[in-house]
């Protein structure tokens, strides 16, 4: 039957999809449902139309699903993020547990032997320690600051709204990063807009404000990166030096300045305009210097889960040797090497590995090895030999999963285990797929790093066959 006018009426909605959707059907058609709870009766107007499934907003409720509860954010429903806030935590850690599940038997083949309880977040809200903001000079619009009439300001500092890499959401309060982080988010806007700062245009590719970046580490530390889209030191001088005095608080103040068609500056200068170039994290007994461009995990508490789980899953004897691929600032590398014999970390941004091997030294921790570059190019049969074989591998690629050519690389080395670390159970059910040949998955573990997102951070232990 075909829907009428585009509307469907009555209809169930049933389970998640990915990036937040939910799932419905109309006589045996899937379609997915943006901002709408399993359990939901709905009436939906359909949006897009595709071979094998339609795209539907709802227009109206008739039941309301027992899993809702109230959003906390203003935002909420606009903002690219935070897209599960409507629904009760406990539904959302059972409904990523079973995302990890589906993922890893559709997709990776696997016959799950045992998977623990996915492991919750004891904060819901201020949980990250992380948020970048993009500025721009064609914010999204209130339908009431349209109906004005009037001539209104379109600078803004916020986020991206879903599926538009043009329009930005202005934010007035967010909920996820610890203060000043909004307070120093609006007195950066207000005053480049007092000050008449042009904001980014990603049309043109001009304007000088461009991305803010804060750091809120739990040693009380803060790191600010403002990026530059212009070159114009007096500019770039009065804003530095008004956030540097307002915000006496920020131990590292930094900018860069990028030309470029995008905002990636992992091969640009990051000048230190104040304070030291990095903030130090803490994770047990551990102290872990991040710096500008270093990867951490955006969740401080539940990475100590995750890495506490990474050990307990390598389940080392102090004899072995261990790759961590992908090791970023050598957080799990440094956290692992006390019960390894060595531990060898490989990451392509110099930058981290130049932080990974000072962590090794303010911990006092002597038995580890970084090298910077292209894994997929450094990882074969001669890094093998000049540096010995792993026992052990951990894993922890971002979210596209490891190249196909570091997949071979890894069956090669005939490693004993594999501790496969995922934010994307997807790609890593993809990899996991690509090993059944030679590894045999033993425990699975999901780890909510992010709560009020579909986003679930995954470690699978596999044992060579």
């Amino acid at each position: 039957m075909r829907p009428e006018n585009n509307i469907i009426r009555n209809i169930r909605v049933e389970s998640v999809a990915a990036e937040g959707k939910c799932i419905g059907k109309y006589h045996g058609q899937v379609i997915f449902i943006s901002g709408a709870a399993p359990g939901d009766l709905v009436d939906i107007r359909i949006v897009r139309k595709k071979k094998n499934y339609l795209e539907a907003v709802p227009i109206t409720f008739h039941e309301w699903s027992d899993k809702r509860t109230e959003p906390f954010c203003y935002h909420f429903g606009q903002c690219g993020g935070c897209k599960w806030q409507h629904l009760n935590y406990e539904s959302q850690l059972e409904f990523k547990q079973q995302q990890v599940i589906d993922q890893l038997e559709r997709i990776g083949k696997v016959q799950i032997p045992r998977i623990s309880p996915i492991i919750p977040s004891d904060k819901t809200q201020l949980y990250r320690n992380k948020l970048e903001y993009t500025f721009t000079n064609r914010r999204w619009l209130t339908k009431e600051e349209i109906e004005t009439g009037e001539d209104i300001n379109r600078n803004g500092l916020g986020f991206h709204m879903p599926g538009r890499f043009d329009r930005l959401l202005d934010i007035d309060h967010c909920y996820l990063l610890p203060e000043p982080s909004n307070e120093l988010r609006l007195f950066i806007k207000f005053f480049a807009i007092n000050h008449k700062l042009t904001f980014y245009d990603v049309h043109s590719f001009s304007g000088l404000l461009r991305n803010l970046i804060i750091r809120v580490a739990d040693t009380g530390e803060i790191m600010v990166v403002i990026q530059f889209g212009e070159n114009n030191p007096d500019k770039i001088r009065l804003l530095m030096d008004e956030v540097h005095t307002s915000f006496p608080e920020i131990t590292s103040l930094n900018y860069v300045v990028n030309t470029r068609k995008n905002d990636k500056f992992n091969d640009l200068e990051v000048k230190n305009y104040a304070g030291l170039p990095y903030i130090t994290e803490v994770m047990d007994e551990f102290r872990f210097r991040i710096g500008p461009k270093s990867f951490f995990q955006t969740n401080t508490a539940q990475a100590l889960k995750l890495y506490r789980t990474t050990r307990e899953f390598a389940c080392l004897t102090g004899k072995e040797v261990v790759y961590d691929l992908y090791c970023g600032a050598g957080t799990i590398s440094n956290f692992i090497a006390r019960n390894a014999a060595r531990v060898i970390g490989l990451e392509h941004i110099e930058e981290a590995v130049h932080d990974a091997k000072i962590n090794s030294e303010i911990n006092n921790i002597e038995n580890t090895e970084f090298f910077s570059g292209d894994i997929k190019d450094n990882l074969n049969t001669e890094f093998f030999s000049t540096h010995g074989n792993p026992e052990v591998i951990i894993t922890d690629p971002p979210r596209a999963g490891m190249h196909k050519e570091v997949v071979k690389a890894l069956m090669s080395s005939k490693a004993d285990k594999i501790v496969y670390i995922s934010c994307n159970p997807a790609t890593q059910a993809r990899d996991i797929e690509l090993m059944a040949e030679y590894y045999n998955v033993l425990k699975i573990q999901p780890v909510d790093m992010f709560p009020h997102t579909q986003h679930v951070e995954n470690v699978v232990l596999l044992n060579h066959k």
